[in-house]
């Protein structure tokens, strides 16, 4: 009873899921690409390019994986090859997600922070170049997890489902890929931003208390200070950003862990009442929710996206009113 319940919110959720954050990052991608939204040109290149990889991360993971896996079980994307390929599609996108959010976060660090290194990195050419960067080294690194998989079922000599080979447990080799992969996605990314946003609040609690006296005393009253009010949005959609990412990854993380520690395995198939596998499911839910939550936060902290979304839902709506008028 107690699995046919758990199984029952995984078939609604993913559902659910899809069908919000697919159209959610569709808009953002043609919102922002606009440009009416009054960021600078580097930052909206990596919020599309976010958005981006969010949206691929709902058609592959979330619907060709997930949802496939529910409703569409022995179609032919469950054959051990192609299964193998998805799994690894899946990772290469996730992990660009990643590592796009880290190099947002140290964009955002250098451009509050560092006006020297601004100038010199914070240009459209060094954005382009770091989104292809990521993009390629992210498809380089998770090519090895193709190996690792093997059929779960042999069924009229079709090899279905993929199940983690033994030796991935027991191999050194193997052991130590699988400590560089969470190490890098998200052990070192969850560092990096801290570090990032640690370094930016301390930066900006000094600059704010000293804009503050300098205008104080040059005007001997306390007045509004624009400068510090457009740094004040920016942090708010920086940490926003990179606090969800932290939060929702969070379980993923644990799981590694208590995988490793308690030399445990990793689930194979669907067993909705073995706690590991709801564990380690519970931490995709969350994972995958990361790639639908940014839309929200940009509608959340940013009045001109607000203003471009209202533009964009009126139009049509204009449109259907002068056809009937």
């Amino acid at each position: 009873m107690h699995g046919s319940v758990k199984g029952l919110f995984f078939a609604i959720y993913y559902p659910v899921l899809a069908a919000i954050g697919i159209p959610a990052n569709l808009i953002v991608i043609v919102i922002l690409s606009r440009g009416r939204c009054g960021l600078s040109r580097c930052l909206t290149y990596y919020l599309v390019s976010m958005a981006v990889t969010d949206l691929l991360v709902m058609i592959t993971s979330v619907i060709l994986n997930r949802i496939a896996g529910i409703y569409f079980p022995l179609s032919f994307l469950f054959i051990t090859p192609v299964c193998s390929i998805s799994i690894v599609l899946n990772y290469a996108i996730i992990g660009c997600s990643v590592w796009l959010t880290v190099a947002f976060t140290c964009d955002r660090f250098m451009a509050i922070c560092c006006q020297k290194l601004k100038i010199k990195y914070c240009t459209v050419k060094t954005v382009v170049r770091v989104i292809g960067i990521v993009s390629i080294l992210s498809c380089l690194k998770y090519t090895f997890i193709y190996f690792t998989f093997e059929p779960l079922y042999l069924i009229d000599n079709i090899p279905w489902l993929c199940s983690i080979k033994l030796i991935f447990y027991t191999s050194p080799a193997w052991t130590a890929y699988d400590w560089i992969h969470r190490i890098l996605t998200p052990c070192l990314p969850f560092v990096l931003i801290l570090l990032f946003n640690a370094l930016t609040v301390r930066h900006i609690l000094v600059a704010s208390r000293a804009r503050r006296r300098l205008r104080v005393h040059s005007n001997g009253e306390k007045q509004n200070d624009p400068e510090m009010e457009k740094r004040r949005k920016s942090i708010v959609l920086l940490f926003a950003v990179s606090g969800s990412f932290i939060l929702l990854y969070l379980l993923r993380l644990l799981t590694f862990l208590y995988v490793r520690i308690a030399n445990l395995s990793y689930f194979s198939g669907s067993n909705f009442n073995d706690s590991n596998f709801i564990l380690e499911e519970s931490g995709f839910v969350l994972q995958l929710l990361s790639s639908c939550i940014n839309p929200f936060i940009y509608a959340g902290t940013q009045r001109q996206f607000r203003e471009e979304l209202k533009n964009g839902v009126k139009y049509p709506l204009n449109y259907l009113f002068k056809s009937f008028k």
